[in-house]
């Protein structure tokens, strides 16, 4: 998250309500959603916030393509940055799969 932070500081000013805004409100909401699942007390909603937390690193994966595509940042950078959102979503289908077999949906 604080490292989409930090290169939307560096977007051009004219991003500032399309995808610096999209992409900061994307990365902030994935930890958001892993924090709300993780406390919360019932399977089904735990699962549902880890759920959105997922769509959201998506998002933020998209985000992320569409800042190296208009070339405000290296691909290398973009690259990098996709393959630790995509570590985070295989995280989160390991953790939801845990609490699919400890409420007994899959064995």
């Amino acid at each position: 998250m604080m490292k989409v932070h930090e290169l939307c500081k560096t977007l051009p000013k004219e991003e500032r309500f399309q995808l610096i805004d999209q992409a900061s409100r994307s990365a902030s909401s994935v930890p958001d959603n892993i924090a709300e699942g993780y406390t919360s007390y019932h399977y089904k909603d735990k699962i549902n916030r880890f759920y959105d937390s997922r769509k959201e690193a998506g998002e933020t994966q998209n985000h992320i393509i569409k800042m190296e595509k208009k070339y405000y940042i290296k691909r290398e950078v973009a690259e990098n940055l996709f393959n630790e959102y995509l570590i985070l979503i295989k995280g989160i289908n390991g953790y939801v799969n845990y609490l699919k077999r400890k409420r007994g949906d899959i064995r």
